[in-house]
């Protein structure tokens, strides 16, 4: 079923209508955003994944290990991913490069000359630096697999002439990591932090679904995408876990502190073998500020249409 959150401006419908539009990972969570939000401008919808996506025909594709049928499609959107932040090692890069690298390789050969939206992550800017991060901002020294592999497998969309979206900390109905991630991180009544209050992007889905399908009239190279202005962290979380009717009170760690315990238990995964508890990618993500430069695709007519007021609204009432 559409709802109007999956309604797109009638700029997208105008170039979609009638047109089949392939979204790669539909099952997920903005795979299934996009592939909802293709058919309420009138695309035809093949959703391409080991699972089926919300609507449209499922065609089944293993993407570290096939080729995928794109055959008779318009426009190739590329969702599907390995995604995490699991125990580090050469078995995790492995099985994440099998997915992000060989498996953006054999998309891109598929599509020939079709046109390819494929979306990456801001996790592939370095680490550090200024807290305004633009897309020339260097794309080295990521933390995660994830981020290395995402790193590796834009590199070979954007010699292909794809268009590459970089949202941040995408969030919204059915998200499946952010939320469930701070509600874990609660203890009692306090939610621990590293370090004090930043600004920083944050990406509504439906923003991100709406960038995807407008991007088919964008030149090819990377753009950052995010939501219309930067937020409070502090904020963020304290009015997220009020709205979940779970409230708590934030605790500032020392960023060392916080540092120190993701290292250890780093060490402690690698003996369990099961994904950490804490990460230095997560405690990096918290305590750096980082706010995207949007103005490429503001250029282009990007105009976020969502914030994260709108999603707040929906957490009361659910």
């Amino acid at each position: 079923m559409l709802t109007g959150a999956d309604r797109v401006p009638t700029g997208a419908e105008r170039v979609l209508a009638g047109m089949e539009v392939v979204v790669t990972g539909a099952s997920g969570f903005c795979g299934a955003a996009v592939a909802r939000a293709a058919a309420a401008a009138g695309a035809r919808v093949r959703c391409l994944g080991r699972r089926p996506g919300p609507l449209g025909r499922h065609v089944p594709w293993d993407a570290a290990r096939d080729v995928p049928d794109l055959a008779g499609a318009d426009l190739v959107v590329h969702l599907a991913a390995a995604v995490g932040d699991p125990v580090p090692g050469p078995a995790t890069e492995r099985a994440y490069r099998a997915v992000n690298v060989d498996g953006t390789a054999r998309l891109l050969d598929a599509a020939a000359a079709r046109p390819v939206v494929w979306v990456s992550s801001a996790s592939v800017y370095r680490p550090g630096g200024p807290t305004l991060v633009a897309e020339e901002h260097p794309v080295d020294g990521q933390l995660t697999a994830y981020g290395r592999t995402k790193a590796a497998g834009e590199r070979l969309a954007l010699a292909a002439g794809a268009v590459v979206l970089r949202p941040r900390a995408v969030y919204g109905p059915g998200d499946p990591h952010l939320l469930p991630r701070l509600l874990q991180a609660r203890r009692g009544r306090w939610l621990p932090v590293p370090g004090p209050d930043v600004r920083l992007s944050l990406t509504a889905v439906e923003n991100l679904a709406d960038a995807c399908l407008a991007a088919t009239g964008w030149p090819p190279g990377a753009y950052n995408v995010a939501d219309d202005r930067p937020y409070s962290r502090d904020a963020v979380l304290r009015d997220v876990l009020a709205a979940t009717g779970q409230p708590a009170r934030l605790l500032h760690l020392p960023v060392g502190l916080a540092g120190g315990a993701a290292g250890a238990a780093t060490a402690l995964s690698r003996l369990t073998r099961r994904a950490p508890t804490l990460t230095r990618y997560a405690v990096d993500q918290l305590a750096r500020g980082m706010v995207l430069d949007i103005s490429r695709a503001r250029a282009r007519g990007y105009r976020p249409r969502r914030a994260l007021a709108d999603h707040l609204a929906r957490l009361r009432a659910s």
